[in-house]
């Protein structure tokens, strides 16, 4: 059990929560939700030690483990992987560590009674099936066992998030505690850890993420911050949603209640008031007015919804893109291989497969980013294509404010328009003057989508827009995208937003691509049992 008691935690002015006292249960997975900036990962934080709060205390029984995700990629840089998973039992690892030591030198009576000590502790720890439970483990989260044996530093970012994911999992913690665990996983990888946090892990489990589905699936509760406070509600995160929906309609009925309330004892004042005859009545009426005022709670959610809508230029034509025989290496790396793919106006494709498989890697070339070693990428009539890159920063010059850099792709758009667009996307006010080096992720992820929103493209190639994004933008983008009238060509690890928008799916696997005429639903009814074996890295 983790008990809160009177927690307080500001930045600057800024008060995230304040006076928070509660308690998060033994066998329940809570999912952390919030709006970007709401203080979900500080709260973690707080609760692991790794940041002070400004006034309360977080109790954890001592006897209780508690594993932490890292968030440093390059901490084990030089270890083997399967190594870099093992040391999250730490007294696994270091009794391991010693027994090889000593049967490495000499030995004699207290080097025998040592060993024999260490012995009892491995035993103690399951120290024996360790390797390959270390092992099952990455291979669940698409870590391959040929690679178990090689350095972390061989692996690309996204699959070193992995290796620390399966070291916090092997810890046997009783608490784990999970800041965006999802983020860099591709949709298998996601099912594996939903499947293995619901069936295999029985402690008390604390999760921040933006991925709607992965929260439906694994969480028994969900802690929002919000108002400043901490409000833990039953349920998963869609029961959340009606709940919160539910009671801030009922708050603001009451509120509505209790102001016409107040209206009429006002008018009643102001027309008895000087009466003495009535100057008790109306004495009355105004103590009844200052207790409904007192009793209207004026509180202000940090959870802000842009306004996203793609609005369209001019229609495309019915054939929007042909591709015949597309592909493209990297060294010995044949990454594409003889793609063939047509699309039609309204389309809505759903790129999957892998990490590494090479999904971002197709939307490049299809807007001309990557050049093809083979074949041919070729547009439709009156085809306009706007381009969502997954790495922001790499598309977001530096030297510009939100403002300029928006205004440079329309120079006759009115100041109007592009402060419109730039407001309706939360860069309001002095948010448009921020440079464009120092915007956050999620910042930049709606600058991007200002940009598409302003040229009006009819067709749209969106490479993981959902990174970085909170819960609120993600809706707001798919409700945007499944109402825009053109095209669309999308990767996402996010299965409810594919889910909900894919009229079309683009497997892409290590047996080459697979294109299904249908949902991504309608996908893993037919082919769920064989997307693993198509997994690869």
């Amino acid at each position: 059990m983790i008990t809160l008691d009177k927690l307080s935690k500001r930045f600057g002015p800024k008060v995230l929560f304040e006076n928070v006292s509660m308690r998060f249960d033994p066998g329940k997975r809570y999912a952390l939700v919030g709006a970007n900036g709401a203080g979900k990962s500080t709260l973690l934080k707080v609760i692991s030690g790794e940041h002070d709060s400004d006034q309360g205390s977080v109790e954890i029984p001592g006897k209780l483990k508690v594993g932490v995700l890292s968030q440093d990629h390059f901490a084990y840089e030089s270890v083997r992987i399967l190594d870099a998973v093992l040391m999250g039992n730490r007294v696994l690892w270091d009794a391991m560590q010693e027994k090889d030591r000593l049967l490495a030198g000499e030995m004699d009576d207290e080097v025998g009674m040592r060993l024999a000590e260490l012995e009892g502790t491995i035993g103690e720890e399951d120290g024996y099936t360790a390797e390959a439970r270390a092992a099952e483990i990455l291979e669940g989260l698409g870590i391959a066992t040929h690679r178990h044996l090689d350095t972390v530093s061989t692996l690309a970012g996204g699959y070193k998030l992995r290796v620390l994911i399966a070291q916090t999992l092997f810890a046997g913690a009783d608490v784990l505690l999970l800041d965006e665990p999802t983020n860099h996983l591709d949709l298998d990888s996601i099912r594996w850890l939903e499947s293995y946090l619901t069936h295999d892990f029985r402690g008390t489990l604390l999760v921040v993420s933006h991925d709607r589905h992965f929260m439906n699936a694994i969480a028994t509760h969900v802690a929002d911050v919000d108002y400043q406070t901490v409000t833990v509600y039953t349920g998963d995160y869609d029961d959340f949603v009606e709940q919160k929906t539910t009671g801030k309609r009922q708050s603001e009925a009451d509120a509505a209640q209790k102001k016409k309330k107040i209206a009429e004892l006002k008018d009643f004042v102001a027309r008895f008031g000087a009466s003495a005859s009535r100057s008790s009545q109306a004495q009355s009426r105004v103590k009844e007015m200052e207790k409904l005022e007192a009793s209207i709670q004026v509180r202000r959610s940090s959870v802000v919804r842009p306004y996203i809508k793609f609005e369209i230029e001019k229609p495309s034509g019915r054939d929007v893109l042909r591709v015949e025989g597309l592909s493209k290496s990297f060294g010995d790396l044949k990454v594409i291989d003889g793609l063939d793919l047509n699309l039609n106006r309204g389309d809505k494709l759903a790129v999957i497969g892998p990490s590494g498989i090479g999904k971002s890697t197709l939307l490049k070339l299809l807007v001309s980013e990557h050049a093809a070693d083979a074949g041919t990428v070729v547009w439709g009539h009156d085809t306009s294509v706007g381009y969502f890159a997954q790495d922001h920063h790499e598309a977001l010059e530096p030297g510009f404010s939100a403002y300029e850099w928006l205004h440079r792709f329309d120079p006759e758009a009115k100041l109007e328009d592009v402060r419109s667009v730039l407001g309706k996307l939360l860069f309001s006010g002095d948010a448009g003057l921020k440079k464009t080096e120092s915007l956050s992720g999620g910042e930049a992820a709606r600058l991007l989508l200002a940009k598409l929103i302003l040229l009006k493209n009819n067709v749209v190639v969106l490479d993981e827009p959902t990174n970085h994004l909170d819960v609120e933008s993600i809706d707001a983008l798919l409700q945007a995208l499944i109402a825009f009238k053109g095209t669309v060509v999308v990767t996402s690890h996010d299965r409810h937003f594919i889910g909900k928008l894919g009229t079309r799916v683009l497997e892409l696997s290590r047996k080459g691509p697979r294109l299904f005429n249908g949902t991504y639903e309608e996908f893993l009814e037919r082919f769920g049992d064989e997307t693993s074996a198509h997994r690869g890295n």
